[in-house]
């Protein structure tokens, strides 16, 4: 008997977190009436279908533009500001390029990744565990913020004014020290507490 599993799904990476008439009458069609769907904080929506039905809805999702994404121990897909004036001036293209690299590469325990195209910081970069703030044609990028608990906090820059290519560079490598040096569930934020947010500057600048 094939078993549930649960996908992630959005309206891919565009201005803010929006569906069309398509795209909803598309996950419709494989639901019940009695079923519901969960819309969580890192603008994606928790999709139910059978093990065996997946790929082809991968399939017809993809093909109204809706983007799928494993569910648990994974890079989450990039959380966006709502984009205010238009894709070249709020980098979006770098964030549709940043999505692509780090959405749903597993990793100890799930990563939410968060970019904003400026300053005011609406993608709440600060508080999540790597977050990328666009300032005039340049990347800063923070990392081990964190939004929830006692010792909610907000992320440290380690490197500014960085290229596209060097942001990619960077991002990826500290997903790679991650993947490599964090132990089994342990969170991000615990993981740059533990493995020393020096130690990861230093072996991404070298």
């Amino acid at each position: 008997m094939s078993m549930m599993v649960k996908i992630a799904i959005n309206g891919g990476i565009a201005f803010g977190s929006r569906l069309n008439a398509k795209q909803l009458l598309v996950i419709a069609k494989y639901m019940k009436e009695e079923d519901e769907i969960e819309l969580t904080t890192f603008q994606q929506l928790y999709f139910e279908a059978l093990e065996s039905e997946l790929e082809v809805i991968k399939k017809e999702f993809n093909a109204v533009g809706l983007s799928c994404y494993p569910v648990g121990n994974f890079v989450k897909s990039l959380r966006t500001c709502n984009f205010c004036k238009g894709s070249e001036e709020e980098g979006m293209p770098v964030a549709i390029e940043l999505n692509k690299l780090l959405a749903g590469r597993p990793v100890p325990f799930p990563l939410r990744p968060a970019y904003t195209g400026c300053p005011i910081g609406c993608g709440e970069p600060l508080i999540n565990d790597i977050g990328v703030m666009k300032v005039k044609d340049k990347y800063d990028l923070y990392i081990g913020g964190k939004s929830k608990g006692a010792d909610a906090r907000a992320g440290m820059l380690i490197l500014g004014k960085l290229t596209p290519e060097k942001l990619y560079e960077a991002v990826t490598a500290i997903i790679d020290i991650y993947s490599q040096h964090g132990k089994k569930r342990e969170p991000f934020a615990k993981f740059i507490d533990r493995y020393g947010f020096e130690n990861v500057y230093k072996q991404i600048v070298s």
